[in-house]
C-alpha cells in the first residue's frame, strides 16, 4: 500500500520538522530518528501511531534525554535509541 507507506514518511517528516525546531540541541537526523523508533514501537505493540500520540511520545524521549544530561555538559546529548 504505497498510499500508506507515504502518508506515514509525511507524517514523520512533520514531527520532525516540528520537534527539531523546538529540541535545536539535536540533529534533525537524531530528532527524525526518534519519531520513527517511537512509529515504529506503537506499530508493534498493536497501537494506532496517530500523529498526537506519537509526537507526545517522541517529545517525552527527547525531554527525558535533555534532563539526563549532566550538568557540567561534557557530555552531547543523544536522541532516542531503540
Amino acid at each position: 500500500m504505497p498510499a500508506l507507506a507515504d502518508h506515514r514518511s509525511e507524517t514523520r517528516d512533520l514531527l520532525t520538522s516540528r520537534l527539531s525546531a523546538e529540541f535545536v540541541i539535536f540533529a534533525v537526523a537524531d530528532v527524525a530518528r526518534c519519531v520513527a523508533d517511537v512509529q515504529a514501537r506503537m506499530t508493534h505493540l498493536g497501537l494506532s501511531p496517530s500523529l498526537d500520540l506519537v509526537e507526545r511520545m517522541a517529545r517525552e524521549q527527547l525531554t527525558c534525554r535533555v534532563k539526563s544530561a549532566p550538568p557540567s555538559g561534557s557530555v552531547t546529548p543523544w536522541a532516542c535509541e531503540g
